[in-house]
């Protein structure tokens, strides 16, 4: 049977260029077929001798894992045609801080013998789904999914939005606020990070509520259950807003329409080469002072135990 593989490509990087070139030519010289985009096909394959196949052919169980070269921008991108099919993702960093890319640029050499071999774990990551309406309860306009936070922001810079917030149909806190964001816990180190939100572990199951610089007494983020259902309703008197899913994905949201945001009912599939620790993958992002302000030497000792 023959064993098909996604290659998707940042080709404005050439360091991602060259590291998908090198790939799908070794994984072509093993038997296998690479799914690309034409585009990406262009600036990556060399030889058009290569077993490359188009990328939106593939149909559910055609493809076993999809290998994204770029960081975490391009598996976001990557996502809009994995989620829907299944297949798990694995990142190759390639940009800068990355928490849902798994192999750094170091480890390349490895990767088409781990590919071969399937010597690879798969982690399940909570996405959500954002329904407009036309009013509370209303007809829907659009829908989207996000795999890490659905955010409703201010259009323009002068005036702010106006929301009322309900959880579960309950009303929670009326805020002016330049947005609101509802968050994975993969998005937790994403936007709602740079909103002050907390950092949640990519295996616990909730969704975080963080407004966007809301004038109110009560505006702190909101860590809530997995079934927790958000309603955001834009207010009377409010100028238009934009709706982002993951940065990518847009809408327009006016006065008196709706946003609902709950968790999806599909999982995003990561794939993982190693067991590397959440906490220890957050220092190194992050640059943490694990020994205090001593130094970076005294980090690295510790961690190399």
């Amino acid at each position: 049977m023959t064993r098909r593989v996604a290659v998707i490509v940042h080709r404005s990087r050439p360091a991602a260029v060259q590291a998908a070139a090198e790939f799908v030519a070794g994984l072509c010289g093993q038997g296998f077929v690479c799914l690309m985009d034409a585009a990406d096909a262009e600036v990556a394959v060399a030889d058009g001798r290569m077993a490359i196949e188009p990328l939106d052919s593939a149909n559910s169980g055609d493809c076993e894992l999809a290998v994204v070269f770029g960081g975490d921008g391009n598996i976001l991108r990557s996502a809009e045609w994995a989620l829907p099919r299944q297949v798990p993702v694995l990142g190759v960093n390639l940009g800068h801080v990355g928490f849902l890319a798994e192999l750094e640029s170091a480890d390349l050499g490895t990767l088409i013998e781990r590919v071969v071999k399937k010597d690879y774990q798969v982690e399940r990551r909570l996405t959500v789904e954002c329904v407009l309406r036309d009013a509370p309860g209303g007809e829907e306009l659009w829908r989207s999914f996000a795999v890490n936070e659905c955010s409703i922001e201010k259009k323009t810079p002068e005036r702010m939005l106006e929301v009322l917030v309900r959880i579960d149909d309950r009303p929670l806190s009326r805020w002016a606020t330049d947005g609101v964001l509802v968050s994975t816990p993969t998005g937790s180190t994403a936007y709602a990070f740079s909103a002050h939100g907390p950092v949640i572990w990519p295996a616990v199951e909730a969704l975080l509520l963080v407004p966007l610089s809301a004038h109110a007494l009560f505006n702190r983020p909101l860590v809530l259950g997995p079934d927790t259902v958000v309603k955001v309703e834009i207010l009377p008197a409010t100028p238009d807003g934009l709706i982002w899913c993951d940065g990518r994905r847009t809408a327009e949201i006016a006065a008196g329409m709706e946003l609902e945001v709950h968790a999806g009912t599909s999982r995003l599939l990561l794939a993982r080469t190693s067991e590397q620790p959440f906490v220890t993958r957050l220092v190194r992002k992050f640059d943490l002072p694990v020994a205090g302000w001593r130094g970076a030497a005294e980090r690295d000792e510790i961690y190399a135990h």
